[in-house]
């Protein structure tokens, strides 16, 4: 079936565009590899619409299996006419699909069956026809000791009862209600009783109440989790009264009389006994599907934020994992980020320990010709920082904080036993936060995204649909920045195009037997590497000091011949090309365009040619936090704070100040504007200005502003207010209180 019609309406672009792209996805073009290599087939796409693309398929071919399966089993009840098939090929959406359907939908014995087993269902057409009848005398006629129906009112709710599905069943009211549901229902969140207590933690929802249709996703999943937790009752409906009215609009006919009334009836018992709760079901998948979308998307922009921080580069770096009681574990690496050294010390104690450890320090800096020191922001963290700041090393050696989060996952990972069998879990933690500073994108890929610290309701959300936001988000990453293929490791290898385990673990092994690779040619040597896999996966490997000099570029094995006729028509080597920018200026790109190249591609070629397999990400610079504030004792309202970003969530952003205790900046106070998205201002590892508005110690809840003047609001209120009211004001609307969604409360 062609989808690329409808496909190309849905997302504005031209139906040859969409046939191309599902052309190349079904030849198994990968998503980075069509949108980097194949402008010319799909005009243009990026990676978001290639990949919207996919997914808009996906969708349509399992629509389009469920509609055969429907009709089948239509047919098969010998109840399928022109006019139903019609109606099923013509469905939008499952929901419609599935309203079509339920009336032929194999049941389980409901109420309807069982007064159809009785012979009421005569009595039903009879009532549903609204029509002036003698009713009792009508019903009394049904009235049969054998079938089980003793007096005419049990023939009546017979009869009401096939009439409440019959309604039930009409696809046009059920779309009706559906959208009712959607546009006038609330969300309605109450505690358990004797609950309180415990569900504390819920505590804004204890009485709580807003449309279905604005509420954000944020809240959406926390009510549903407090659900889920049993510490809340959650509803998700529209005044009853008014949807009754709706139904009855579209069912009952002008008039009044005794039919009329036992439709009425059947009416508000298909609403509370069939459609409510139907509905209800429906529209809490709906929305659950639509906050884990949302949800999802931060998390994914957080996490290729952080896979795309600044690397410090091939640098000899000694990487401290801090702590007090149990000491620091410190551990050096070489340039390429082999570990080469390891040791327990104790700088905080104020013995012949701390001594010592100032001198092993100094002693493994010079021994090692260390460039930086990587020290986690956990416990112990800023005041390891300030022991190695004092001890006078060279101006030369950057010291610098680097977030330790998911280090610890990482040091008990599979992948950590593989890499370091011998070593201990403390030194694996260790040397993983000293990578991540050379490299975040090599070291954060070994990590399972979940727990590198990003995101909101990592864990509520539908797992599937996570999985595969991170896993398109973490390939994006890899192949935006390449991979050195003789460096790196079978988790980076994995996520390059057209590869992945299998391949990816076939690349070391071979790498293991026969030395670094010379060439990209010599990939095709690898078992199972196939021409298919090495077309999506070579422009995206790079071989540094390979024989060829394009083989550290980006540009793709299939357009060297092309690169070399460009050399040649300027009479220079691929090389000289490469080096010299007046040998390109002559180059004119209109020159080389033919059927399969245009000048989208020549264009990238020419970029890549003047900067060799450059490096997208930004360039690392030192971050450093004030000296005289370590912990949320040392903060005070008011303060201007230099800090990190180091997450991004709906309603905010969440700020490292270096005590310990990452503080929320609100989203009505990171710009001085009005902003809907955190990520208008703010990103992740973003360095910013902060000032201090809220301190909650006991709760561990800081509260921080980027706006120039963060007092001013409140000194407008306070002037319009009585000095008595603005008091109970200021606590009734602080910081710490109206921000109840703190980091700890909602995980990530």
């Amino acid at each position: 079936m062609n989808y690329e019609v409808q496909i190309a309406a849905e997302l504005q672009v031209r139906p040859a565009q969409v046939n191309a792209t599902l052309q190349l996805l079904d030849e198994g073009g990968t998503v980075p590899f069509i949108s980097r290599y194949r402008k010319e087939a799909t005009g243009e796409l990026d990676e978001v619409q290639v990949a919207a693309i996919r997914d808009r398929v996906l969708q349509l071919r399992e629509l389009a299996k469920r509609k055969e399966a429907v009709l089948k089993s239509i047919d098969e009840q010998g109840k399928l006419t022109p006019e139903l098939k019609g109606k099923v090929n013509a469905a939008e959406t499952m929901s419609k699909l599935e309203d079509i359907y339920l009336p032929y939908k194999p049941k389980r014995r409901t109420k309807a069956t069982i007064a159809r087993e009785k012979g009421l269902e005569p009595l039903a057409e009879q009532i549903f026809e609204q029509k002036s009848i003698n009713l009792e005398a009508e019903a009394e006629k049904y009235v049969d000791a054998a079938k089980e129906v003793s007096s005419s009112e049990e023939a009546l709710q017979g009869a009401r009862d096939i009439i409440s599905e019959w309604i039930n069943e009409k696809a046009e009211l059920r779309e009706k209600m559906r959208k009712l549901f959607l546009n006038e229902g609330v969300f309605s969140s109450k505690v358990l009783p004797g609950k309180e207590e415990e569900a504390i933690k819920y505590k804004d929802y204890f009485e709580w109440s807003e449309p279905i249709k604005t509420a954000p996703s944020h809240r959406v999943l926390a009510m549903r989790r407090g659900e889920k937790e049993l510490f809340l009752m959650l509803d998700s409906l529209p005044e009853e009264a008014s949807a009754i009215y709706q139904m009855e609009k579209m069912i009952l006919v002008d008039g009044a009389n005794s039919s009329v009334d036992q439709v009425k009836l059947a009416i508000k018992d298909s609403y509370k006994r069939l459609l409510k709760p139907s509905m209800e079901t429906e529209v809490r998948l709906f929305t659950k599907k639509k906050a884990d979308e949302e949800a999802i998307k931060v998390f994914t922009e957080n996490l290729r934020q952080l896979l795309l921080g600044a690397p410090l580069g091939e640098k000899s770096v000694m990487a401290i994992d801090p702590g007090f009681r149990t000491g620091c574990k410190l551990v050096c690496l070489g340039h390429q980020g082999q570990f080469l050294h390891y040791e327990t010390i104790f700088p905080h104690e104020a013995n012949r320990r701390g001594q010592e450890a100032a001198m092993n320090v100094k002693g493994l800096v010079e021994k090692f010709k260390i460039e930086a020191i990587a020290i986690g922001n956990g416990t112990a963290g800023r005041e390891t920082e300030a022991f190695v700041k004092g001890l006078g090393l060279a101006k030369s050696v950057i010291v610098t904080m680097v977030n330790e989060s998911g280090a610890s996952i990482y040091s008990a990972s599979d992948v950590a036993r593989e890499e370091f069998p011998d070593l201990d879990l403390t030194i694996r933690g260790a040397i993983s936060i000293g990578r991540r500073l050379m490299d975040p994108l090599a070291e954060l890929v070994k990590i399972d995204p979940k727990s590198i610290g990003v995101g909101q309701y990592q864990h509520d959300v539908d797992q599937n649909a996570l999985k595969n936001a991170l896993d398109d988000t973490v390939m994006s990453a890899v192949n935006g920045v390449g991979v050195e293929v003789n460096l790196a490791s079978k988790q980076l290898l994995t996520y390059v195009s057209g590869l992945g385990p299998t391949l990816a673990q076939n690349i070391i092994d071979f790498r293991n037997e026969n030395g670094p690779f010379k060439s990209r040619a010599q990939l095709k040597k690898v078992p199972r590497l196939g021409d298919k896999a090495f077309e999506q996966a070579a422009g995206f490997l790079r071989i540094s000091k390979a024989k060829h000099p394009l083989d550290s570029s980006a540009v793709h094995p299939e357009r060297y011949a092309l690169v070399e006729k460009m050399a040649k028509d300027v009479n220079s080597s691929v090389s000289d090309l490469m080096s010299s920018e007046d040998l390109r200026n002559r180059i004119s790109l209109k020159n080389y365009v033919s059927e399969t190249v245009g000048l989208p591609t020549l264009q990238d070629i020419l970029e890549e040619l003047a900067k060799p397999g450059r490096d997208p990400r930004e360039s690392f610079e030192v971050f450093a936090f004030e000296e005289s504030v370590n912990s949320m004792t040392d903060l005070k309202v008011g303060m201007k704070l230099p800090g990190v970003v180091t997450n991004i969530t709906a309603f905010g952003a969440f700020v490292d100040v270096g005590v310990h205790q990452d503080g929320l900046v609100h989203l009505s106070h990171l710009a001085d504007r009005f902003i809907k998205d955190p990520n208008e201002v703010v990103s992740v590892n973003q360095k910013v200005q902060v000032t201090v508005m809220e301190i909650d110690i006991p709760r561990k809840r800081v509260g921080l502003s980027m706006k120039a003047d963060p007092f001013a609001e409140r000194g407008k209120k306070m002037e319009k207010k009585p000095a008595a009211k603005v008091e109970a004001k200021e606590s009734e609307g602080s910081m710490a209180d109206k921000l109840k969604m703190l980091k700890g409360k909602f995980g990530g």
